[in-house]
């Protein structure tokens, strides 16, 4: 339902993978074209006001002052951190999200020049940093985004099918969301579910084992 130059969002995303995927309740496999439409000014709408919110955060980056407040910068940082995770779920918005990348680097640039001597801070600056890298690159998978997401089109009720319906490396990426008791709760439910729906894609075991092999053994 997309074309060749066309990005689809993250609820055109959700609509192919419950479109005709037996994973899901019968209800929720049949997507009219109504349905399709929606979804798409829905993510072309929210992709308008995302733009409007991120030439507000730019034009708050640029009135910083060299000697602001740090709990104002942070504020700043975590903000455009939430940004950059929105951008990767919208889709087609790549350059935005270089321009954020640059700023959230500039930002924890001057954080680190304000530390400057405080081993600690060093040290909280370094891992924050390692877990930021991390979560940018869980981002660059669509499920995750996804997921992601405040407004989440994934529903709770379509959390395992929709990580069963996923290829092995969005998956494996979408665990890093999950404790170990979650992903041994995942597991022990896709269990049942693929044991109650015989014409399941292939794949869809597949992905049952790479839960199982994620799950902690008791």
């Amino acid at each position: 339902m997309t074309t060749a130059h066309h990005a689809p969002g993250p609820r055109e995303r959700h609509l192919a993978r419950r479109a005709g995927n037996p994973l899901f309740a019968a209800a929720r496999r049949e997507v009219a074209e109504a349905e399709w439409r929606a979804a798409r000014e829905a993510d072309a709408a929210a992709r308008a006001g995302f733009m409007t919110r991120f030439q507000g955060l730019v034009q708050e980056a640029a009135a910083l002052s060299s000697n602001e407040e740090s709990e104002v910068v942070l504020a700043l940082k975590a903000r455009l951190d939430q940004a950059y995770a929105e951008a990767c779920a919208l889709g087609g918005l790549d350059q935005v999200k270089a321009g954020l990348g640059r700023l959230i680097d500039a930002i924890m640039g001057a954080v680190r020049r304000g530390a400057a001597g405080d081993l600690r801070a060093k040290t909280e600056l370094d891992d924050e940093a390692l877990a930021r890298q991390q979560q940018m690159r869980l981002l660059e998978h669509p499920l995750v985004a996804d997921l992601m997401l405040p407004d989440s089109p994934v529903p709770v009720a379509e959390l395992l099918p929709t990580l069963l319906s996923a290829d092995a490396d969005g998956l494996e990426a979408a665990l890093w969301l999950f404790d170990a008791e979650a992903t041994a709760e995942l597991a022990a439910e896709a269990r049942a579910l693929l044991a109650a729906v015989p014409d399941a894609p292939p794949d869809a075991h597949a992905r049952l084992r790479q839960l199982e092999q994620a799950a902690p053994v008791n």
